[in-house]
């Protein structure tokens, strides 16, 4: 139900409203692709520049990389459209999952 087709009768209202949702949908790709590839960049510069530490520099990148997978779920693979909130959670509730693994197994090594 979540993702029916608008059909109004009229198939000129129907091909204008989807080809303005495809425009929209099109724009959102694109410009996450070129944020995508500037943070890509970003990551490079980061390990080319001579002045950061390797404490400095590895979790910065790993923060590139996270924001890059958000940016490949939501805009590529569709899942802010409706009627993915039940694989969203299912993603998100393993992630923090496996988080807090990695969080507990780190601590008990550590300390």
């Amino acid at each position: 139900m979540a993702n029916q087709q608008l059909n109004s009768g009229n198939p000129r209202v129907d091909l204008e409203y989807r080809r303005r949702k495809s425009a929209e949908e099109m724009r959102y790709q694109v410009i996450s692709f070129a944020l995508m590839i500037f943070l890509t960049l970003v990551a490079f510069a980061a390990v080319a520049a001579k002045g950061f530490t390797a404490w400095f520099t590895i979790p910065f990148i790993v923060l590139l990389a996270a924001v890059q997978v958000v940016f490949q779920l939501f805009y590529f693979m569709h899942m802010s459209h409706k009627g993915h909130e039940a694989p969203t959670l299912f993603l998100f509730s393993g992630l923090f999952v496996g988080l807090v693994m990695i969080w507990a197994f780190s601590t008990i090594i550590w300390w």
